[in-house]
Formats: C-alpha cells, structure tokens, sequence
C-alpha cells in the first residue's frame, strides 16, 4: 500500500499506517451493515430525522466518531443520539464510558430506549428538537 504527500509524491505506508488504514476500512464496513440491519426504533427515529426533516438540521445515520460508530449524529450542533435496545441494560458501564468519551470530545449525547421511540415517537423528536434549540455556540 502506498500514500501520496502534498506534494503528489508516493510514499509506501508504514506498518502502523497499513493497520490503522485496515481498521478504519474495517470500522466503515461495521457502519455499513449496521445502517443496513438497522432496528424498527432506528428505522422509524431515521424517518424524522434524515433529509434535514427536523429544525432543518443534517443528521446522519451510523457515523464513525473514532473509536465509535454512533447511532445518529448531527455534526453541526454536535449533537449524538442513540437508539438503545435491550443489550444496553446489559452494557451500562460501557455506554456511561462511551458517552463520557464522547462528551469529553464536545459531544452531547441523548439516549432513548427502543419502546421509548416506537410509542413515544412525538415525545422523542421534541426532545431531540430542544437539544438542537439550545445547542452551545461553536
């Protein structure tokens, strides 16, 4: 594998830059089949907020913030949301490092149960719409 400089010369890549280019490869693909296998909740969150559909903001599905795929993300307010399933009650001390991980990057993370999104759909997008509303300035 070779890597071109500003310049246009090609250079070979290191080792540490082959492994670091094969799991960034990696972590895409990871992205790709989670937004093709993505749950009912996500699917149905997807419809309202994809397309710039709520407050006018872009938000994008299954987005790798190194070392993480998130569920949602709206870059411009920094606003992440997820779309937690029934493994999460079996992961919390995962997701609580995540999410400091992510906050500690300026991140602000929101977080809703499946059923939360399935049959409290309105309930939902207005929070995520108040968060957008109140966004820190950059």
């Amino acid at each position: 594998m070779e890597g071109m400089d500003e310049s246009g010369t090609v250079h070979p890549l290191s080792p540490r830059e082959r492994e670091r280019e094969r799991e960034s490869n990696e972590m895409l693909s990871r992205a790709r089949t989670q937004r093709r296998q993505a749950s009912e909740a996500e699917r149905t969150l997807w419809k309202y907020l994809r397309a710039h559909r709520l407050e006018g903001y872009k938000f994008r599905h299954q987005v790798i913030i190194e070392p993480y795929i998130v569920d949602f993300a709206c870059l411009e307010a920094k606003l992440i949301v997820e779309a937690d399933g029934g493994q999460h009650v079996d992961q919390m001390a995962y997701d609580k490092r995540r999410t400091s991980y992510l906050e500690s990057i300026g991140y602000r993370v929101l977080r809703f149960w499946n059923n939360e999104i399935l049959h409290e759909t309105q309930s939902v997008l207005e929070r995520i719409e108040s968060a957008l509303n109140n966004a820190p300035s950059p």
